[in-house]
């Protein structure tokens, strides 16, 4: 299986701090099926900035160790990038890593608003052949408030990811049950833990995905995972028609909203 949101390098952003960390983190991730993950550290977040090449850098060293404590893990390259107005010159530039040098971008919304500019950026990076991937959309309060938000951004061209943790209850009851409406509505198209250690931000990767078995969504646990796998081979996403949603007020429940 795939994770396609993970923060995993070491001491550069909000993930785990040392080497020896982001080893033990491996190790999890085999114990819960994982067997190519690809890296997001943040880009362009207003907190943190990992450059182009330290990713290179550091994704070379730990392959290495992979490698050589015969941890049966792939790494990839990629960046969570945070929406802003000069997104295609930073792709263009060669700022940006796509996932897995493919042609999606793993896109980061701010955590309360959907800035007015986001429907000319995800045209903007279509025209350069580049398909956005919206991070966890469920843990927007704009599209928590109104779901139909996110609708209209992917019939602008763009797609979603949903984050294990979501799934699994780790941000609380009212994501975990927008997590699974926005399923349910094909609202979302990929998978992806968005871990950061292994104490209060972990991967629940396999926890996420049997809340949707128990859920009945096993189509949406298919479809999730080879969509995962399509990133891998730049292949086109299975899409499926989305679903009305019932556009429910859920601003006053998200006062203890956790970032």
């Amino acid at each position: 299986m795939i994770d396609m949101h993970s923060h995993i390098l070491w001491n550069v952003d909000d993930g785990p701090k040392t080497m020896v960390e982001s080893m033990k983190m491996f190790q999890q991730a085999v114990k819960e099926g994982i067997t190519n993950i690809i890296a997001t550290s943040h880009c362009h977040h207003p907190q943190h900035h990992v450059d182009y090449n330290v990713v290179n850098n550091q994704m070379h060293i730990l392959q290495n160790e992979l490698t050589n404590n015969s941890i049966p893990l792939t790494l990839h390259v990629g960046h969570e990038v945070r929406l802003s107005e000069k997104i295609v010159s930073l792709y263009k530039a060669k700022q940006i890593h796509t996932l897995a040098n493919s042609n999606y971008l793993l896109l980061e919304l701010p955590s309360h608003t959907i800035p007015y500019y986001t429907t000319s950026m995800i045209q903007a990076l279509l025209v350069e052949g580049i398909t956005p991937i919206i991070a966890h959309p469920e843990r927007n309060k704009a599209i928590a408030e109104k779901p139909s938000r996110l609708e209209q951004l992917i019939r602008e061209g763009a797609l979603a990811q949903i984050t294990a943790g979501s799934l699994a209850g780790l941000f609380g009851r009212n994501i975990q049950k927008l997590s699974l409406d926005l399923v349910k509505a094909n609202l979302v198209h990929s998978y992806g833990s968005d871990v950061h250690n292994l104490t209060k931000r972990p991967f629940l990767f396999d926890a996420g995905l049997c809340y949707l078995e128990k859920k009945k969504q096993l189509d949406a646990v298919d479809t999730l995972l080879e969509n995962n796998a399509r990133i891998l081979e730049n292949k086109p996403f299975i899409i499926h028609e989305t679903e009305e949603i019932e556009v429910v007020k859920w601003w006053n429940l998200y006062k203890s909203f956790v970032y």
